[in-house]
């Protein structure tokens, strides 16, 4: 590669193997990037603001006229590589040493090692981030705990794959020219120049998971990005795959669009539930029409997010690319044997559900969770490998239909105000002290479903929404319900979080990302 005449420069950190990761070389990889790519980045998002401009003059999205013939080919993109073709179990979490060991050794077919929602990103936590995934792309990761509890991997791991950060995100600790870089492009520039030529050494590949796209040109620039990363790593064509996580509205209108783009990468795209709600208020938080009932209400089940996931596995299978399903949020209880039985049966009816709608795997958040989750998937693949064959002809979801936020009954309650303010209040207490993911209330959270807490905050008080006795949210209910909750608890450990979320939920404006405000408090 050509050395570009500005360099990047990273922030120095004392720790062992930082010279290595981000050494002159790396550096260099991620320095190009940076000038190849980064005003294109810099437009998409513009394009972004664009849209959302549109959507609050009143203009209601379609299906894309200039995706007509896309929907309409009969195309494939490339088959999937032999540790991607069965893919009926995937479990995620943060890219820290234990649980990228735990996670590969779990019995999932895939671990997907999170720098994204999971991973509150202060410069150490990225960095042991990156030392993690080299380590465990070598299969030389080894963690030993502070009571001393050695952690290693096994003999049979699970396929890794990496999700670097949104192209909305900047990584400030890397610097070119005195402009921080894309963090998108600083975590996949850094995975794939150390770590492509060793996972394929060992018949593997560097795969990621793509996050937050918002329709096929940001498809498109990860396209270009793998087309120039593997030319300059010397790696042959399509050595790069990708999976798409549908967790916007706009790239539910355009998931055909977005397969076609990112033909020669792309393995599939999922189903991400969490941010796709957050998205739907996200992208309407004006239009009073998409106000939303208590979060608990809003499941897979109700009819825009069954068009979703329905329409997902079509489009998929259509084109010859595998539909994951979404999160199992649950962490079991060690010391409620009842808890677990609950939510181990709602689980495991979420799975069958799923895996009879034709999705080919599917998420979950916890080891314990994996075998409930392969058992409904086995019931229905058995020895295949997917289901790819299922095309769901009996599919015609109308753009109308993704866009229908009714649901039946559905009601705001003051318990969905309060658990809402709880939830925001201890994630964001979390993350702002280094923790991306956290167990709450016997559920993994992380910034996905902190959005979807704060964002439902906004939009009640926005709209003055009445709850079911009533009462109208407004910001002296929210005032007092934030209040009440603090009294009950450490005032003075969670006054920060509550502040930062009195920003987010106590303004007109409704700020994109809540990651955006807090990435300026991290170190």
């Amino acid at each position: 590669m050509t050395r570009s005449a500005t360099e990047a420069v990273a922030e120095a950190l004392d720790v062992p193997g930082f010279a290595g990761l981000l050494n002159a070389e790396a550096l260099t990889f991620v320095s190009e990037l940076h000038r190849r790519f980064g005003q294109e980045r810099e437009e998409l998002l513009q394009r972004r603001q664009q849209r959302q401009r549109w959507l609050q003059a009143g203009v209601r999205p379609g299906y894309p006229e200039d995706g007509v013939a896309i929907r309409a080919g009969d195309w494939r993109i490339r088959p999937a590589p032999d540790d991607l073709q069965d893919r009926r179990v995937e479990i995620t979490g943060p890219a820290d040493a234990k649980m990228v060991i735990n996670a590969l050794n779990s019995g999932a077919r895939v671990f997907m090692a999170d720098l994204e929602d999971s991973l509150a990103p202060s410069w150490p936590n990225v960095i042991a981030g990156h030392l993690a995934l080299y380590d465990a792309a070598r299969r030389e990761l080894r963690h030993i705990s502070p009571e001393g509890k050695v952690y290693e991997l096994g003999p049979t791991l699970a396929t890794l794959v990496m999700r670097p950060r949104g192209w909305h995100l900047l990584e400030r600790h890397v610097t070119v020219a005195g402009q921080p870089v894309s963090a998108s492009l600083f975590d996949a520039g850094l995975y794939l120049f150390h770590n492509a030529e060793a996972l394929r050494a060992r018949g593997s590949g560097p795969y990621m998971y793509l996050p937050k796209l918002e329709g096929r040109r940001e498809a498109a620039l990860w396209r270009r990005v793998f087309t120039l990363a593997e030319r300059e790593l010397g790696l042959k064509p399509g050595t790069i795959r990708a999976t798409m996580l549908i967790e916007t509205v706009p790239a539910a209108l355009e998931m055909e669009e977005l397969l076609y783009e990112l033909r020669d990468y792309a393995t599939g795209l999922n189903a991400g539930r969490w941010d796709y709600i957050f998205s739907m208020v996200k992208t309407f938080h004006n239009d009073s029409a998409f106000v939303l009932p208590d979060r608990g209400q809003v499941k897979m089940t109700v009819p825009f997010m069954r068009a979703y996931s329905d329409r997902l596995v079509q489009a998929c299978h259509r084109h010859g690319a595998h539909a994951i399903g979404g999160m199992a949020a649950f962490i079991p209880n060690r010391r409620d044997p009842k808890v677990n039985e609950e939510a181990f049966a709602q689980v495991r009816q979420d799975k069958q559900r799923e895996a009879d709608a034709g999705f080919d795997g599917t998420w979950v958040a916890h080891p314990d969770l994996v075998p409930i989750a392969r058992e409904a998937f086995d019931a229905v693949l058995g020895d295949r490998p997917h289901q790819m064959d299922r095309v769901r002809a009996d599919v015609r979801v109308t753009a109308a239909q993704l866009l229908d936020t009714r649901i039946l009954g559905g009601t705001v309650t003051r318990d969905g105000v309060r658990t809402n303010i709880s939830v925001a209040i201890r994630y964001l207490e979390s993350w702002l002290h280094g923790t991306g993911a956290v167990t709450l209330d016997n559920l993994m959270e992380d910034a996905a479903t902190a959005e979807i807490s704060r964002a439902q905050l906004w939009q009640w008080i926005h709209h003055r929404v009445r709850l079911d006795t009533g009462e109208t949210v407004d910001r002296d209910l929210y005032a007092a319900e934030r209040d009440r909750w603090l009294a009950a608890t450490d005032a003075g450990r969670y006054r920060p979080a509550a502040e930062l979320l009195d920003s987010l939920v106590l303004t007109s404006e409704f700020a994109d990302f809540l990651t955006i405000p807090a990435y300026s408090q991290l170190p």
